[in-house]
């Protein structure tokens, strides 16, 4: 009889305990964070959000028109899920004027220019400061910004000198060589601007809307691979 009474007192917890985290799930929150990633056509924009976002690449290139995003949800707690944005801006000069529309309401971005074509590195600062201008944070503070040099498995030779002194003059979060490729340093950079966006979300207490249970937050409008990790740049 008591081995009969355990066995259904252990039944019993099972049953409560898997009640219990099904009731955890439906009551888990979500958050939707928009990312930017931007920077001039032929970079690698759109191989980096596959990467991080499907897990593939392709050597083939096929122009953005205009924007397109893909969606990746991560369990960042138990209480908390995160579906993040990830928008892929065209780089052409022509869809220049387009550019607010597609900023709107973004927590985060990652500049993207390419180690194979070092003048692409001088249009990080005209796509900062495109940036800056046109969306921001409540409270007017900036969107947080990392850097990537990309296509590092085919050279970091042409790494600029002067990424550092850049990075410390328009407070940049980070930077970082990175390969889509290769799957370099992706995950971190990312990760760098979703702690990023979480904690502006605490800390900034971004206004919030509720949408089928979706909290969407809105604003105001080779060896290197080993050895060089991330990159942070002093505030």
């Amino acid at each position: 009889m008591d081995s009969e009474n355990s066995a259904n007192e252990e039944s019993l917890q099972s049953v409560a305990s898997e009640e219990s985290d099904l009731l955890l799930q439906f009551r888990k929150k979500e958050l939707l964070f928009k990312i930017l990633v931007i920077g001039d056509f032929g970079v690698g924009k759109t191989s980096i959000i596959r990467r991080y976002a499907d897990g593939t690449f392709s050597s083939s290139y096929k122009i953005t028109i205009g924007a397109d995003f893909a969606i990746k949800s991560i369990s960042w707690d138990k209480n908390t899920q995160i579906n993040i944005q990830l928008w892929d801006i065209a780089g052409h000069e022509r869809f220049g004027s387009l550019t607010g529309v597609y900023y709107r309401y973004a927590v985060a971005a990652a500049i993207v220019f390419d180690l194979t074509r070092p003048e692409t590195f001088r249009s990080v600062e005209k796509w900062l400061l495109d940036l800056r201008r046109k969306v921001h944070l409540p409270g007017s503070h900036p969107v947080p910004v990392v850097i990537l040099a990309n296509k590092g498995d085919i050279t970091i030779a042409t790494l600029p000198n002067e990424i550092v002194n850049f990075c410390e003059k328009y407070n940049i979060l980070a930077w970082f060589i990175t390969s889509a490729k290769d799957n370099v340093h992706i995950d971190e950079a990312m990760l760098t601007l979703i702690n990023a966006a979480v904690d502006n979300h605490e800390r900034l207490q971004f206004p919030a809307t509720v949408d089928n249970d979706v909290v969407r937050l809105q604003n105001d409008d080779t060896q290197f691979y080993q050895n060089e990790k991330k990159h942070c740049c002093q505030r």
